[in-house]
This record gives C-alpha cells, sequence and structure tokens, in this order.
C-alpha cells in the first residue's frame, strides 16, 4: 500500500493536469519547506531513560504561519508527517484560512506511558521543536494520541521558556487557558453539516438513512453523536478493539455513556448486538460510511466489499488514491477529508483571532460561523466537480492547489 505522502503527490499531480499546469508552476507544492527530526529522550518512572523519534514538517508558509496537529501514535513517521503536512496546506487553503500545512507528532503509544511520563514527553517533545514554532510562526493543535490538555502543556513550556504567557503558542487547549468553545466537536459536528448537504443534493432521504462508522475517538465520537441528533440511524461502528452491529440501530447515547468512561467495544452487551470485525463494520450495508480511524481504512484490496452510497472521510487520509479510484468507479460518492474535516482548523482559527484581540466567543457564535465556513467550501467544491465533471475529491484537490499556485505567482520566489 502507498504511504499517505505517495498518495498526496499522486492527487497534486492528478490536480495539476486538470489545471494544465506545467511542472515549474506546481511542483514546489509537493515538498514541504522545513522538516525536523527530533530525538525526545524521557526519564521514565524506573529511572530508565527510553528516546523516542519526534517529527515536525512544515509545508508551506504562503499565506500565513504553519498550523497543525501534534501526534502521539505508534504509526508516526516521515511519510506520514509529510503527507499529513501536505493536506493541511490545502485545507486551509480550501476553507479559505491564513493558514500553511504542517504536521508534527511522536513515535509513541501513549497509552503504555504513566501520566507523569506523557508529561516529561510532551515537554521535551516541545523543548526540541521550540526553534521553528511560535504564534506567529507555527501553531501546534491536537491531533491523535493528543488533546486540550497535552496543548496546555505545551503552553506552558513555551510560555515558561519565553517569560510570559503566550496563549497564541497551540489551539485547541482548555477553554480556560484561552481555548475555544467548541473545538473538541467541531471536526466531527463539521463533517455532518457537510454530510447533510451532500444528501440533500443527492436527494437521500435522511430519515432512511442508515450509518456505519469506523473510528470512536474524539473525531468519531463527535460524528456520530451528531449524526444521532439528525435522525441518522447508526447500525455499526467500531474501535480499535472491533465493532458491533445492530441492523435495527444501536443505542448510541448508552455507547458514548459507556466510551466515555474508558470502555471498548469488544466489552460492550446490549440485546440484539452483535460483536464482529472492524472489516465487518467497513462492509456493512449502509447509506453512509465515515471513517474516523487513525489510517487509510479503505485500500484498493478491500474498496470493492464496501456496501455503501456514500463515504465520510471524518479522519485526513483515510482513504488511498487508488482505492477512491475503485469506490469511484462504483458511482460511491465520496466526502474528501479535505472539506469534510475542515471544522477543526476553521474553529482553530477562530481561537487565534480571540487570542489575538482578547475575545471570548459564545459556543454557538462558534458553531454558527464554522457551519457557514464549512458549507460555502462545500458549495464551492460541488460546483467545481459539476463544472470540470470530476469527483468531489479530485475538484477539492483543485480548487486548493490552484489557490496555493495564485499564492505562489503573486509572492514569487526569493531572492
Amino acid at each position: 500500500m502507498d504511504g499517505i505522502y505517495e498518495n498526496f503527490t499522486t492527487m497534486v499531480d492528478r490536480a495539476a493536469a486538470i489545471l494544465k499546469l506545467d511542472r515549474t508552476q506546481y511542483e514546489f507544492a509537493k515538498f514541504p519547506e522545513r522538516e525536523m527530526i527530533v530525538s525526545v529522550p524521557v526519564e521514565m518512572d524506573d529511572g530508565t531513560v527510553t528516546v523516542f523519534q519526534g517529527y515536525r514538517v512544515q509545508h508551506s508558509s504562503l499565506l500565513g504561519p504553519y498550523k497543525g496537529g501534534v501526534r502521539f501514535h505508534p504509526t508516526v513517521d516521515h511519510d506520514s508527517m509529510r503527507g499529513l503536512a501536505g493536506l493541511m496546506t490545502l485545507k486551509c487553503t480550501l476553507a479559505g484560512l491564513p493558514f500553511g500545512g504542517a504536521k508534527g507528532g511522536v513515535s509513541v503509544d501513549p497509552a503504555r506511558l504513566s501520566h507523569g511520563e506523557l508529561v516529561r514527553l510532551t515537554r521535551r517533545y516541545t523543548a526540541m521543536i521550540l526553534p521553528i514554532i511560535g504564534p506567529d510562526v507555527d501553531i501546534p493543535a491536537p491531533d491523535v494520541g493528543t488533546d486540550e490538555t497535552i496543548m496546555g502543556w505545551i503552553m506552558d513550556t513555551y510560555s515558561m521558556m519565553a517569560g510570559k504567557a503566550i496563549p497564541g503558542i497551540v489551539t485547541g487547549k482548555p477553554v480556560e487557558l484561552g481555548g475555544s468553545r467548541g473545538r473538541t466537536e467541531a471536526t466531527g459536528r463539521g463533517a455532518v453539516y457537510v454530510l447533510r448537504e451532500a444528501m440533500k443534493r443527492l436527494r437521500v432521504p435522511q430519515d432512511r438513512c442508515t450509518a456505519a462508522v469506523a473510528g470512536l475517538g474524539h473525531v468519531g465520537r463527535s460524528a456520530v453523536r451528531a449524526m444521532y441528533e439528525t435522525g441518522i440511524r447508526l447500525v455499526a461502528l467500531s474501535d480499535a478493539s472491533g465493532g458491533i452491529l445492530r441492523e435495527e440501530g444501536l443505542d448510541v447515547s448508552a455507547i458514548l455513556e459507556f466510551k466515555e468512561k474508558g470502555g471498548s467495544l469488544c466489552d460492550y452487551q446490549a440485546p440484539g448486538v452483535r460483536h464482529v470485525s472492524c472489516c465487518q463494520v467497513l462492509e456493512t450495508p449502509c447509506t453512509v460510511l465515515a471513517l474516523c480511524t487513525v489510517q487509510a481504512s479503505v485500500t484498493e484490496e478491500n474498496a470493492g466489499d464496501l456496501q455503501t452510497q456514500m463515504v465520510l472521510e471524518c479522519g485526513n487520509a483515510q482513504i488511498t488514491s487508488g482505492a477512491g479510484d475503485a469506490l469511484e468507479a462504483r458511482e460511491v460518492t465520496i466526502i474528501p477529508d479535505l472539506v469534510a474535516t475542515a471544522g477543526g482548523v476553521i474553529v482553530d482559527y477562530f481561537e487565534r483571532v480571540q487570542n489575538v484581540q482578547s475575545l471570548i466567543w459564545e459556543q454557538y457564535e462558534v458553531d454558527r460561523m464554522m457551519k457557514n465556513i464549512i458549507l460555502k467550501t462545500f458549495d464551492q467544491v460541488w460546483e467545481a466537480a459539476v463544472r470540470l465533471g470530476v469527483s468531489l475529491r479530485m475538484a477539492s484537490y483543485v480548487i486548493a492547489l490552484e489557490k496555493v499556485c495564485d499564492a505562489k505567482r503573486i509572492r514569487g520566489i526569493f531572492p
């Protein structure tokens, strides 16, 4: 299977061909501007020292500061960070946000660390990337394996080195430290706003819609909650431990409460609920399959087994380029990650504005503004897909790449 970075460059090349760009006009967009690989030594609770591998990749600063998450997960490597940083550039550009893309992380399983070890890992990683981050340079955010608490530790570490509080160094931090209300739910909720709009345009009856969701992390749980509130019937769910299935519909409230208490789906019991594999959840007959996993869960090998009308990419790079081609050949509608996952970074932008201007917005204001931006973005993608005769996935790349290339043309090359 191709890596995230190779899939990213493949899609960029295809978008450039549609735009009829020559190599010198767009090739810069395939390469990060700066890449840092760091060693992160951590003193463990038993007195030994373990050295973890860390990364921070800064893809583009054409339109503003670098922006992207910090991921703590065993799958973190150079290839994934390069690919995800590039996707962040296109995502921010597509939504009209004044950011460029970045991504960073540490190859570690945070669940295997004690609280103290996690604190020391976070602070040492922050110290190692300190020379290349800043509130006007590169602004980290939460991602897989990190949360608002970890963003608070990053903020504190950076602030201690600067000698004053600098809340703008990160977004996605606790509200008490200047974080924005609504940030935790933004990615999942934004994806469902886009899903509902797509269903209207495709004339999919909402009251007869069924959904399967792969992945129940922060984004997955938010998406499931938003779907349930919308009236969509959830029939299958999976997390890292396995999946559950009930064709008549799952008790979403009970499942989310069970997950919030730290439970795994392999241990969940309820009348009529069957335990299945993660692969079986992907293959469940449904109207919508929402992908919220850490890595690409739909590949060339299993794309033909999906039995869904629509695929909602709630996480970055959930579908390989070849798998996307196979699904589109079967007329499965893919709502691509570049627009579906934009809710999180849109609210990151709101958080930065609030920090810079010392503002505090209520959650309903944040949600209303996020919905407005993400639906306008989807509208642009839909219109471009119709005009160019391409998929929504391809249209999102075409629009974003054209904007990035226009910015490069206007700014030129230094010196």
